[in-house]
């Protein structure tokens, strides 16, 4: 995704916020029946070594690769996904560019697993919205705030009890870094180039701080880039694409997990 494709995202997702402001109140969506259920722990998986590590993703298109996946079953593949030792589930909701949605979020929360909410959050109403509709982390990303937005919405997030992944493709972005993020997400993707390179991954994720999980996003389309990643000590890994290209994404998963041989 390039940086002007994120600009155009983003400048499209305060109107459409506004627009979704006029449908539904904070009121109503504070009274929604997932509201005030308890946020699974995505750090606490990421740290169970019986399972991946993995937050495997949702995904059906993008603007980078166009159509990913059209007929998949959210219900099956997410259920596929937590049976066979995800750490969470990723599932995009953004509508014009990815062919996501809440209702996509609504099946995914069924399952007993930490689900994240992938979308370009720029207002705290879309936490309150990730909170109603039962997704225990959100994704913050640098490119599309400034560090005070970001710690205002990570805030957020924190007071109703979700977890936070901050995804940042840069050094100029480790300033984006405060308290309230629990996962720092490295992206392996450049924005200007669509290269996925590895070795700069690996060089940015010295400079995070300790204490901080980290995760590698993008261009984990094969075992040996995952042992590399997880030799070098990333916490966590978040893929989608690997997984949705498959005929059949639910049984991708079980023999990618299968060959990780999940320790026990």
């Amino acid at each position: 995704m390039s940086t002007n494709i994120l600009a155009k995202i983003v400048a499209s997702k305060f109107g459409e916020v506004a627009e979704r402001k006029k449908q539904i109140s904070i009121n109503q969506l504070e009274a929604m029946p997932l509201f005030g259920q308890k946020a699974y722990s995505l750090k606490a998986n990421l740290l169970d070594t019986t399972k991946t590590g993995i937050i495997a993703e949702f995904k059906r298109q993008s603007p980078s690769k166009g159509i990913i996946n059209a007929s998949a079953s959210v219900a099956e593949v997410t259920k596929s996904y937590t049976q066979f030792g995800a750490a969470g589930v990723s599932v995009l909701t953004d509508f014009p560019y990815f062919g996501g949605s809440l209702d996509d979020l609504t099946i995914a929360v069924q399952n007993p697993i930490p689900v994240l909410r992938k979308e370009f959050i720029i207002d705290e109403f879309q936490i309150i919205e990730a909170k109603a509709y039962g997704a225990s982390v959100i994704l913050l990303i640098a490119s599309c705030l400034t560090p005070a937005e970001t710690e205002l919405l990570a805030g957020t997030a924190k007071e109703l009890g979700m977890e936070v992944l901050l995804e940042l493709h840069d050094e100029t972005e480790l300033a984006y870094i405060c308290e309230e993020v629990d996962f720092v997400g490295i992206n392996n993707r450049s924005l200007k180039s669509f290269e996925v390179n590895i070795e700069h991954s690996l060089k940015l994720k010295d400079l995070l701080p300790k204490g901080k999980l980290s995760i590698a996003e993008s261009g984990i389309y094969d075992i040996e880039t995952f042992r590399i990643l997880k030799q070098e000590g990333f916490d966590g890994f978040l893929m989608g694409e690997y997984f949705m290209k498959q005929t059949d994404p639910a049984k991708a998963f079980e023999a990618f997990s299968k060959q990780i041989q999940i320790k026990s």
